[in-house]
């Protein structure tokens, strides 16, 4: 009877590795290896600091601090996230306790590969030296930190990189190039296949050429890895309470109506009235959309002073407050229905895609010719042998599921008993019906701005002696058992 005490109480306390399954890319669908389940995109952008907190050599982006994303992943399996996108990342950092943290609560992570900093990044203005191998070195980095946790769902390998119309006849071969790279990388140097895509701004002069141009096989081969494998676009047209048809979400079905691979907002979330009321996320999970699209990415998870955008705000000493956008957002999400969205399409699935050609393109000035540049020197042994010193990641065991940070609801209330959740390892994250505005109790102050982290007390400490103990004779009884 003991022995069985003791084994629960060590169940409970210490977490072991649990991997998410992965997701596939199938057709016009995200798949769920194990379940075959549809997969839609429940996300929201995460870069605490914003672009600008970005630097070379500060020693920390938005996956290295494993105390923060335990805070940050409590709140998201709250609100029903099961996606973050993040855009600039070290790749010689160590992200182990984050993603390990992510993927505990059934969240992928979408990694832009490329960063703000110089050389990090494809330059329209100057395309061909800033295509070298010193940029393919640093975007199969990211690869090697990422490709071992399970739930990396894929890789951006640009993000607007077609913005204007001065860059739509040359940018498109050098997106193609560079997903080519990507893809022989990783087919070389992963146990797994994962997915590299395209981030589109939503500019509608170009939009769809740049979808065609990206998403056809060069001479209808299906192998043709400059293809990408899903094609995301930054959408802020829904302001307020639109409606289907004034939001334009009707032109863009009809757009990517007749999509080979998965299409998401990869951003979305217009601020223009505020708050936000988010009516666009039942057009966009409803359906009038889900046949077509394969869920969004909320822009965004922290509140910059740049923007007013957040949902949560944080603070330097470790505290957060949620904004009354995640308290609605959370209320939009609520009402999805996730069994559904989970429903599998077979004809989407069993989808190929069209052969390239110039009459896919409707724009004069939109690039026309598919002869995608030849890697750059030094870049196919790069491929062939692997990077050198590659920082690989792993996922590590999650023993600590409470947040010890004080968090505040948008009342200003404290939030009680905030911690992860861990899943079935067969689970991605959903919207749960949970109404966060409900767990919280009144604030001596009414605000976060003053509240401290808790110290660590000398109960700490004693219960880490007294679990110690406890392991020690669970060992001690399996000897004489």
């Amino acid at each position: 009877m003991l022995r069985n005490t003791l084994l629960s109480l060590f169940a409970t306390t210490f977490s072991v590795v649990s991997a998410v399954q992965n997701i596939k890319v199938q057709g016009s669908d995200y798949v769920n290896n194990a379940t075959s389940d549809r997969f839609q995109i429940i996300g929201v952008a995460y870069q605490p600091g914003g672009s600008a907190g970005f630097k070379a050599g500060a020693g920390f982006d938005p996956l290295s601090n494993g105390t923060l994303c335990l805070r940050d992943a409590a709140l998201m399996q709250r609100l029903g996230i099961n996606t973050i996108r993040v855009y600039n990342l070290d790749p010689s950092l160590n992200h182990d306790m984050c993603a390990s943290i992510f993927n505990a609560v059934g969240i992928y992570m979408l990694l832009d590969v490329n960063s703000p900093l110089p050389n990090e990044s494809l330059n329209p203005g100057d395309l061909s030296s800033s295509y070298n191998s010193a940029y393919l070195n640093r975007i199969f980095a990211v690869v090697e930190a990422f490709k071992n946790y399970p739930n990396t769902l894929g890789f951006f390998g640009g993000n607007e990189v077609i913005q204007d119309p001065g860059s739509q006849g040359t940018v498109p071969p050098y997106i193609r190039a560079v997903t080519r790279d990507l893809k022989n990388y990783i087919a070389k140097n992963s146990a797994r296949n994962i997915p590299v895509g395209y981030s589109a701004a939503d500019v509608r002069d170009f939009l769809a050429d740049s979808f065609a141009y990206l998403s056809c096989d060069i001479n209808g081969s299906t192998s043709d890895l400059s293809r990408i494998d899903f094609f995301g676009l930054n959408s802020y047209s829904w302001c307020g309470d639109s409606t289907f048809q004034n939001a334009g979400y009707d032109k863009l079905v009809q757009m990517f109506a007749s999509t080979t691979i998965p299409v998401f907002f990869s951003e979305y979330g217009c601020n223009k009235v505020q708050p936000r009321i988010f009516t666009e996320v039942q057009a966009l999970y409803g359906p009038n959309m889900t046949g077509v699209m394969s869920g969004g990415i909320i822009y965004e998870y922290v509140q910059e002073i740049s923007n007013n955008y957040g949902l949560v705000d944080l603070y330097d000493n470790g505290t957060a407050a949620l904004r009354i956008d995640y308290d609605t957002l959370q209320k939009q999400y609520n009402k999805l229905d996730i069994k559904q969205l989970q429903s599998g399409n077979a004809s989407a699935t069993a989808l190929t895609s069209p052969k390239c050609s110039s009459d896919l393109i409707v724009e004069a000035d939109f690039a026309k010719s598919f002869k995608v540049p030849s890697i750059p020197s030094g870049g196919q042994t790069l491929i062939d042998n692997g990077i050198k010193n590659p920082n690989v990641g792993k996922l590590v065991p999650v023993t600590q599921t409470a947040v010890k940070a004080d968090v505040y609801g948008s009342n200003g209330g404290l939030i009680k008993d905030l911690a992860i959740k861990p899943l079935p390892e067969d689970q991605s994250n959903t919207p749960n019906g949970q109404d966060t505005t409900g767990s919280t109790s009144p604030s001596p102050s009414g605000t976060s701005s003053g509240a401290k982290p808790k110290a660590t007390s000398g109960a700490d400490h004693v219960g880490i002696s007294l679990l110690v103990g406890i392991m020690a004779l669970a060992i001690l009884m399996f000897q004489h058992a």
